[in-house]
């Protein structure tokens, strides 16, 4: 099926999540989820963003669904909010591994990678490869073909 006949613009998977999580200080929000961070005070430090900014980005994946406020109580001080992943947003978790490998390949420093990942089990890098269902792999974009799915549109 030639993919020009349908319109993917009005319908889209990848736009729809890039209006979500496209925006810099967002996916950097998510990488320091997934490295651990919890506290506004602790996404500052780390990002170095405005508050405003960072404000509005938590809100954002609160509101997503991507991240689940928790309040928390430090002795002596005021209720506070931390920022904990849900399983909707640590499933992007393959999204941000695939960025960094090719980040790590295209616009890492010369001297290498600034992360490196690694299974806690048996300690081998772990990195991101397509496979059919069938296990055939690593599939590569000349090894698809596209079809429309049951939400693509007609082309006017």
């Amino acid at each position: 099926m030639n993919p020009d006949r349908f319109d993917y613009i009005g319908n889209c998977s990848i736009r729809n999540t890039l209006d979500i999580v496209g925006e810099k200080w967002t996916l950097l929000v998510l990488r320091e989820s997934f490295y651990g961070v919890r506290r506004f005070d602790e996404f500052q430090r780390a990002l170095g963003c405005a508050r405003n900014i960072l404000s509005a980005r938590l809100k954002t994946l609160v509101d997503e669904g991507l991240l689940r406020p928790e309040s928390y109580r430090e002795p002596g001080s005021r209720p506070r909010t931390e920022y904990r992943l849900t399983r909707k947003g640590v499933e992007l978790f393959p999204v941000l591994v695939a960025l960094m490998q090719w980040g790590d390949r295209w616009t890492a420093d010369p001297v290498g990678p600034p992360v490196l990942i690694s299974h806690r089990d048996c300690g081998e890098h772990v990195g991101v490869e397509l496979r059919c269902a069938a296990g055939h792999g690593p599939v590569h974009a000349r090894d698809i073909e596209l079809a429309p799915g049951p939400g693509a549109r007609l082309a006017r």
